[in-house]
C-alpha cells in the first residue's frame, strides 16, 4: 500500500464535525433535475410537503451505499430489488424526466474518522499530501440499453484524480478510459514502460480497474481512495424506513450480530442481544475534558431513552429457555404497573425502538439516515426524540440525517439552539418543495435565538388562524 491513515487525536465531544458527510449534490436524480450542493450538519432535516423529493435526498446516498456492498463488480449502479435498502426501478425510471440520453450525476464530501496521509512510493517515509476531507463524484449514462461510467473523480484537498471516458464506441467493448492525477498542481502518475494500453472501463461506478497498477508506476494510493469510499459507505453509512416491523411475542437468536436494526426495524433486538453479549458500552455524557462521566450498556442506553422520553418506566429482554436462546421483551408502563409483553402496549412503543436501537447500536462516527422516525409518535413523544437526536449526535458523534413531517421535532430543535444548548450550525434545516416540474430546495435560516426567518408561511397550518376560527364559530352558534 502506498499511503497509511493516520489519526489525530481530536475532542470527542469538542469537535462535532469530526466525521460525518459534509455535502452532496446531483442532477438528473428522480424529481431533481439539478440539486445543488447542500451542506450537512451534524443533525440535518428534510422539511416540504408529500411528494417533494425529501426521501431522494436519503436515497442518493443508499444508491451509493448498496452499489458499494454489491458482490457484482460489473454492475455500474445497484438500482436495487427487493432485497436492497431501495428500488429504484430501471436507469429510465431513475433519471429525471425519463429522458433517454440524460446522465446521472451524484456528489458527496466527507470527513474520514482520521486525518489520512498519502506516502510517496518514490521516497521512503515521505508525506505525498494530507487531507482530512474528501469529495466524489460519478456521472453514469446508458449505451444500447447498458450502464456505464462518463467520469468518476475524486478530491482530497487540492490533488484529484480522475478517470474519464475517452472514446465512446458504438459498442461497450470499445469504450475506452484515460486517468489522470493531479497533486500539488502537477500531473503525478507516470506510465510504465511499453506500448500505451487504454484503461477499461471503472469498476461499479466509484472504482479503478486493476490495470492501474500495471499500467502506472506510482498509482497505488489511487486505489486507496476507492477503499475509503467503501469504508464510507458500508461501514459508517446506516438506514431505518419509515415503515418498522410488528413486534413478536419472542424472538430466537441465533447468535449473529448485524451491523445495523434492518430497514424496517426487524433485527432492533437481535442487535440489542448482540451487544449484551460483546459488552459494548455507550457514554451518556463527556467531561470538558473529553472524559466520559458514565458508561453504560447498549441495552440500558435503550431502556434509559425509552423512560426518558416518557413511553415506559422499563425495558427488558428475557431469556425463557434455558436450552433454547428465545427472548421475550417486556415493558413497564409506570413504576406501579405489571410488567407487560412488547405486543402489549401500544403500538408507538415498538415503532421508535428501532430508531433508539440504532442511534444506541452503530459505531462512533456514522451517519444514519431516518425516514420519519416520528410516525404512530405522541406529538410529546415526537418532541423527546429531537433530544435523542442530538444526545446521539453531541455525545455519540452519530451524525443523523431525518426526512420529517415532524412541527413538534423541529420546534424542539429551535429550543434547544434558543437555550444555546446547540449552536444554529449543528443544525442543517432544508425545506424542500415543487417549482415547475422539479424538486427544488431552501435553507431555512435559523438564528442564535432558534428563530426562522424564512419559513415558509403555512406549512404546518395557521395554528392561529385555526384558534379565531374556532372562537368566531363558537361566537356565531352561541348568538343563534
Amino acid at each position: 500500500m502506498d499511503s497509511v491513515f493516520r489519526g489525530t487525536v481530536r475532542g470527542l465531544l469538542l469537535d462535532y464535525h469530526l466525521d460525518m458527510f459534509t455535502e452532496i449534490a446531483a442532477e438528473n436524480f428522480k424529481s431533481w433535475r439539478s440539486l445543488p450542493s447542500i451542506e450537512l450538519g451534524s443533525v440535518s432535516a428534510f422539511l416540504g410537503p408529500n411528494s417533494s423529493g425529501k426521501t431522494s435526498l436519503l436515497q442518493m446516498l443508499l444508491l451509493l451505499k448498496q452499489t458499494a456492498t454489491s458482490t457484482d463488480r460489473t454492475q455500474v449502479l445497484q438500482l436495487g430489488d427487493d432485497r436492497t435498502e431501495v428500488d429504484l426501478g430501471s436507469f429510465q425510471d431513475l433519471v429525471y424526466g425519463h429522458e433517454d440520453g440524460a446522465e446521472l450525476r451524484l456528489n458527496a464530501r466527507w470527513k474520514p474518522p482520521a486525518a489520512i496521509s498519502v506516502l510517496d512510493p518514490n521516497t521512503e517515509g515521505q508525506v505525498l499530501f494530507d487531507f482530512d476531507e474528501i469529495g466524489f463524484e460519478t456521472v453514469v449514462g446508458q449505451t444500447n440499453g447498458r450502464l456505464n461510467v462518463r467520469h468518476l473523480e475524486y478530491r482530497a484537498g487540492t490533488n484529484t484524480v480522475r478517470m474519464e471516458r475517452i472514446h465512446s464506441g458504438v459498442r461497450l467493448s470499445n469504450i475506452e478510459y484515460g486517468l489522470v492525477a493531479t497533486v500539488a498542481g502537477r500531473d503525478h502518475l507516470r506510465r510504465t514502460q511499453g506500448r500505451n494500453w487504454p484503461l477499461p472501463a471503472p469498476v461499479k461506478c466509484y472504482g479503478f480497474p486493476e490495470e492501474v497498477s500495471a499500467y502506472f508506476q506510482n498509482s497505488g494510493f489511487v486505489g486507496d481512495l476507492e477503499l475509503e469510499f467503501e469504508r464510507q459507505f458500508t461501514r459508517r453509512t446506516f438506514y431505518l424506513g419509515p415503515l418498522r416491523s410488528m413486534p413478536l411475542r419472542q424472538y430466537q437468536w441465533k447468535g449473529t450480530h448485524p451491523d445495523d436494526v434492518g430497514e424496517a426495524g426487524n433485527r432492533a433486538i437481535e442487535a440489542l442481544l448482540a451487544s449484551r453479549e460483546s459488552g459494548r458500552t455507550n457514554a451518556r455524557a463527556y467531561d470538558a475534558r473529553g472524559h466520559a462521566k458514565r458508561r453504560i450498556t447498549v441495552e440500558q442506553h435503550v431502556a434509559e431513552w425509552l423512560k426518558d422520553i416518557g413511553l415506559v418506566d422499563s425495558f427488558e429482554m428475557e431469556r425463557i429457555s434455558s436450552e433454547a436462546d428465545i427472548y421475550r421483551v417486556r415493558v413497564r408502563l409506570t413504576p406501579e404497573s405489571t410488567s407487560v409483553l412488547l405486543t402489549d402496549v401500544g403500538f408507538g412503543v415498538s415503532q421508535i425502538l428501532p430508531v433508539l436501537v440504532l442511534l444506541a447500536y452503530v459505531p462512533e462516527g456514522s451517519t444514519v439516515l431516518l425516514e420519519q422516525p416520528e410516525i404512530h409518535l405522541h406529538p410529546a413523544v415526537q418532541s423527546a426524540l429531537a433530544d435523542v437526536i442530538i444526545e446521539a449526535a453531541k455525545v455519540r458523534r452519530v451524525q443523523v440525517l431525518v426526512e420529517t413531517h415532524s412541527e413538534h421535532l423541529l420546534r424542539r430543535f429551535q429550543l434547544r439552539v434558543a437555550e444555546g444548548k446547540i449552536a444554529p450550525d449543528f443544525l442543517k434545516l432544508y425545506f424542500c418543495s415543487i417549482r415547475d416540474g422539479a424538486s427544488n430546495v431552501e435553507s431555512l435560516d435559523l438564528n442564535l435565538f432558534g428563530e426562522i426567518s424564512n419559513w415558509p408561511p403555512g406549512f404546518f397550518g395557521d395554528p392561529l388562524g385555526e384558534t379565531a376560527a374556532i372562537a368566531r364559530a363558537a361566537f356565531r352558534r352561541a348568538a343563534q
